[in-house]
């Protein structure tokens, strides 16, 4: 019940109690449960860009090979 109640300061009572009635409408209590069901309707976080200096680049796009492992594993 504690971490239910601690959800609200983080994600908002009205979202806290969605995710009770979601839960009971399962036909489940469990605290982990609320918790999940708070967790997937969160936003995701936004991924950090980064610049990739042109020293760090590929010059030349590796090719997949599969006749290369082919023949490594007739050779053994």
């Amino acid at each position: 019940m504690v971490d239910i109640l601690t959800a609200v300061l983080s994600d908002g009572l009205p979202a806290v109690e969605a995710a009770c009635l979601e839960a009971l409408g399962e036909g489940v209590h469990s605290a982990d449960v609320i918790l999940n069901i708070l967790a997937r309707s969160r936003e995701p976080a936004r991924a950090i860009t980064i610049m990739t200096p042109d020293a760090l680049r590929l010059r030349h796009e590796p090719a997949a090979d599969c006749a290369r492992y082919d023949n490594l594993r007739r050779a053994l």
